[in-house]
């Protein structure tokens, strides 16, 4: 009788545990399918999957701020892999109470933002931050009434932007604006820093500043000479720039010509050639540029052709060639004609890059993604 309880017992518990196991598949099975069917569509959430695609897009802040409107955005990755975002916001641009302000954080989960850079009640203008080598985050941004008169001043971090110290002058006493004017600076590979500047006193202008001392001093370049056949109007400015080889330095351009300019050094950025057009669109509208591990170029830009045409939409376009053709196009942010997705910044790690950029001057977006979503991205809007 013993043994017969004991075999009863034994098949009892084998069909629990099969039935257990059952049950629990059942349920992560339902359990997969309710996530998928939960997710929300693009048009739904601030965040967007697209298909398989594992590109993430979604606002830093919502509707509730201290500012009216935002602009001209800036970013980097901190060494724990969150973000560092930057931008100008104030009633309106132009206006004195116009400061600086910053979140931090990863998709999904951004900090308030907090105003941190107010030299006086005089305009803040575009900010630009910066890894740099000895371990601190620095922010450059301009101050002034008007572009011509614009101080550039500096603020460090050592903390990951948590607290700031005391603003400085990079170059004490100039006017026009010194070091990066928008986009972010380049290390070269000899260790010289170079940041695309420009200035906006009669024609618009572009010159590089250089820094030899690590950011210490610096000196500024001649202005760049322009073909005024090939692109018209005021000029160009605002360059992003990338090294392809030792000594070979180029840049990108916002120009008035209806279409993005290049130039180009064979001297670690001594000398350049003149700025000419390329075969991408630009309406008078800022671009920024970053360079992947494997010598990918991605450009950030809105396509449109006309001066102080359409800021919409805001487009990603990749080079395999170092910007002699561009390929594998995907817009990032679309709408109406009328509506403002511009200034975007653009950092790279690896195969991947981030975005930040100006939503109808309400908000300010991010989008990160790999090279392969991008190109998938792409593959998807041509079908």
């Amino acid at each position: 009788m013993g043994n017969i309880q004991n075999h009863c017992i034994i098949n009892i518990m084998t069909i629990f545990k099969k039935t257990s196991i059952q049950i629990a598949g059942m349920l992560l099975f339902s359990s997969a399918l309710l996530f998928s069917c939960g997710e929300k569509k693009a048009e739904d959430s601030d965040k967007e999957v697209i298909d398989s695609v594992a590109s993430t897009k979604e606002f830093v802040f919502g509707d509730k701020r201290e500012f009216a409107q935002c602009h001209a955005s800036t970013v980097v990755r901190l060494k724990d892999g969150q973000f560092l975002i930057a931008w100008f916001g104030g009633t309106e641009e132009k206006n004195p109470d116009v400061g600086i302000w910053v979140s931090k954080g990863k998709p999904g989960n951004w900090s308030a933002p907090k105003e941190v850079a107010k030299i006086r009640e005089d305009a803040h203008w575009n900010p630009v931050l910066q890894n740099n080598a000895d371990g601190k985050v620095y922010l450059y941004f301009k101050v002034g009434k008007e572009i011509a008169h614009w101080e550039t001043w500096v603020k460090t971090s050592a903390d990951n932007g948590v607290t700031w110290s005391e603003p400085y002058e990079l170059v004490k006493g100039d006017k026009g604006g010194r070091g990066p004017v928008k986009n972010k600076m380049i290390e070269l590979s000899n260790g010289d820093l170079l940041a695309g500047s420009s200035n906006e006193v009669n024609r618009w202008e572009v010159f590089v500043d250089k820094s030899t001392d690590k950011g210490k001093t610096w000196v500024a370049s001649p202005y760049f000479k322009i073909d005024t056949l090939e692109i018209k109007g005021k000029g160009a400015i605002q360059p992003t720039l990338w090294e392809s080889t030792p000594g070979n330095v180029h840049m990108l351009v916002r120009t008035t010509g209806g279409v993005i300019g290049r130039s180009d050094s064979k001297d670690f950025g001594k000398t350049w050639s003149t700025i000419k057009k390329t075969s991408l669109p630009n309406p008078n509208s800022g671009i920024d540029l970053a360079k992947l591990a494997d010598g990918t170029l991605v450009l950030a830009y809105n396509p449109d052709d006309e001066n102080w045409g359409s800021r919409s939409p805001l487009s990603l376009i990749m080079s395999y060639d170092n910007g002699q053709n561009w390929t594998d196009k995907t817009d990032i942010a679309t709408g109406k004609k009328e509506d403002e997705y511009s200034y975007p910044a653009i950092i790279s790690w690896g195969d991947s890059v981030a975005v930040t950029y100006t939503f109808n001057r309400q908000k300010i977006a991010f989008w990160s993604g790999s090279k392969k979503d991008i190109v998938e991205l792409s593959k998807k809007e041509k079908n």
